[in-house]
């Protein structure tokens, strides 16, 4: 049966609230196995409530992690232009090229843990509109984009981790953040591709500026979305969301794929149910933005670099968990005694 599709924000809304619940029986007997297995309660840790999270989505007692999907999506935003980032806009084209030729962290980190990858460059030589003088998209633009995240997601995945790449994408990040959350802009912005203090100030300036010119449409995260994203940032959502549909589990990466699934949290309560943080980056706001998605990370090892990277580490794990949780054998199985 083909994946329903959309062709407005609306239309995208009314997806969004009709997304798939976990299997309660594959959660249950999961949980049961999870209580026979050879060892003390809980002794396992978190691997344990991760492997019954996987079940659920994949609605089997015992489930397994073996087609596991990266997916880099890539966009040039207008703010740029306002000095926000220490690198030129040309390096996300540059970027590209070298994921492509398989030269970037992401590659060596997909291929260590056996997940196919696909790159997806939006329309680079357009770069969105500057977000304090207009929308930095028109609802064209962001439904295309969400559809490009959308269409990307194989329905045969067990797993799912989407990345990014975007020269200026933490300052929307931080718009983001800031329009759905609250608080000040120095609240969010951090220092990105490594701006000094004076790049610091204008982020948060440039922010400033963004939520005052859309104050009107900052209600709908939608329209959020629309008003200060990016087109990346719109096409991980639509790949969210995508996963969502096909009750595929997601890792989330850093602030940037956190925000863009922040929007979804907010257009739709429990829509980021089957994603797990798969790290806590060292940009400065990811720990608040987590903090705000209830979600608790499964790595903290002071990585900045985007592309996914921690989210494909963090399959490693997700892997442990499922192994051990699908593999062991219980107490009966082993003629161990349960004491």
């Amino acid at each position: 049966m083909p994946a329903p599709t959309f062709d407005s924000l609306s239309a995208f809304r009314a997806l969004l609230d009709a997304l798939p619940a976990p299997d309660a029986e594959a959660l249950k007997a999961a949980s049961a196995r999870n209580g026979m297995l050879t060892k003390p309660p809980g002794a396992l840790g978190r691997l344990e409530e991760l492997a019954i999270w996987v079940a659920g989505w994949q609605g089997r007692e015992k489930p397994v992690l073996e087609r596991p999907q990266v997916l880099i999506f890539a966009g040039n935003h207008g703010i740029a232009a306002r000095g926000v980032s220490a690198f030129p806009a040309e390096v996300t084209v540059q970027m590209v090229a070298n994921f492509r030729a398989g030269g970037a962290a992401i590659n060596q980190l997909a291929k260590c843990f056996g997940a196919t990858m696909a790159v997806h460059a939006l329309e680079l030589d357009r770069p969105t509109a500057d977000f304090t003088q207009q929308p930095a998209m028109s609802e064209a633009e962001a439904v295309a984009a969400l559809r490009t995240g959308w269409d990307a997601v194989d329905p045969a995945a067990d797993l799912v981790v989407v990345g990014e790449m975007g020269i200026a994408n933490t300052t929307a990040a931080a718009a983001i953040a800031a329009a759905l959350f609250g608080g000040a802009a120095e609240d969010w912005v951090g220092r990105g591709t490594g701006v000094d203090n004076h790049g610091l100030k204008r982020k948060a300036q440039v922010v400033t500026e963004g939520l005052a010119r859309h104050t009107g449409l900052l209600g709908d995260p939608l329209q959020v979305l629309r008003c200060l994203g990016g087109r990346e940032i719109a096409a991980m959502s639509g790949a969210m969301a995508r996963a969502r549909a096909e009750r595929i589990p997601v890792v989330l990466d850093g602030f940037i794929a956190c925000a863009a699934a922040a929007v979804l949290h907010r257009a739709a309560p429990g829509a980021l149910d089957h994603a797990v943080a798969g790290h806590q980056s060292a940009e400065g706001a990811h720990g608040r933005l987590l903090a705000a998605l209830g979600k608790e990370p499964l790595l903290a090892l002071g990585l900045r670099l985007g592309e996914g990277s921690g989210a494909a580490l963090a399959i490693g794990v997700l892997k442990g968990a499922v192994a051990c949780h699908s593999g062991m054998a219980t107490f009966a199985e082993a003629g161990v005694s349960e004491g």
